[in-house]
């Protein structure tokens, strides 16, 4: 994922959060988050972004069950990326968040469905970046475009 702040490396968790792999990588593929921004930077905490209308309330073609994991291996750690949704823990859709530092009390309650491989660096200029009213940078923090790139198996 090419940022206007860096790249960003993912690998995905289809193991625990298969419907939510498949939902990032389409989006990806159809360039539904090319131009999109990181809406809501919170340092020590996490950034999020994905939202067509960039206000924190757009959705994306549809929505997904939740898939929560409970196994250690998928906690809320930094570089963890995860599904963002409204109170329903089945309203994920588009909007998604890059764990900036741990945040346990996400464990089980949000779908973490992969981790950064490369790029702590750009969350941490993204997070720290001026922000204003409800955690929105003050300067955009763009997705340029987002590529996928299969490595291995």
């Amino acid at each position: 994922m090419q940022t206007n702040r860096g790249d960003l490396e993912m690998e995905f968790w289809p193991e625990t959060a298969p419907n939510h792999v498949r939902n990032f990588l389409d989006l990806c593929y159809t360039g539904f988050y090319n131009g999109l921004g990181f809406h809501r930077v919170i340092p020590g905490f996490m950034i999020q972004g994905g939202d067509p209308t960039g206000t924190g309330s757009g959705n994306g073609p549809r929505s997904l069950k939740a898939e929560f994991s409970k196994d250690p291996k998928y906690k809320h750690v930094a570089g963890v990326l995860s599904m963002a949704r409204s109170a329903n823990p089945d309203s994920a859709s588009c909007q998604f968040f890059v764990m900036h530092a741990t945040s346990p009390h996400l464990d089980g309650q949000y779908s973490a469905f992969g981790k950064l491989t490369s790029g702590l660096d750009v969350i941490e200029k993204i997070v720290n970046t001026p922000r204003g009213g409800q955690d929105k940078p003050n300067t955009p923090q763009t997705i340029v475009k987002a590529t996928v790139i299969k490595v291995g198996k």
